[in-house]
């Protein structure tokens, strides 16, 4: 059990490394207010899921799962 409990501390810091990158690497929301002043939707702007900053929001989104998994299960007396 030590060895499975080692591997899974270093997948969970190789997450957190991997998780502060990806949400440091997304542009603020401040960038959108843009529409607040009636400015036109861009072609990016429309199609912002299937953009690179659409994808890191997903991958922001599955980084914070995994990494609430392994620390759920990290804290399991096992």
């Amino acid at each position: 059990m030590a060895v499975l409990r080692t591997i899974l501390t270093i997948i969970l810091i190789l997450v957190s490394i991997a998780f502060t990158v990806i949400v440091l690497m997304q542009e603020g929301k401040a960038a959108g207010l843009g529409a607040i002043s009636g400015a036109a939707e861009t072609y990016w702007g429309k199609n912002k899921g299937r953009s690179m900053e659409g994808a890191l929001v997903k991958l922001t989104t599955v980084l914070g799962v995994v990494f609430m998994v392994l620390s759920i299960i990290l804290n399991i007396n096992f």
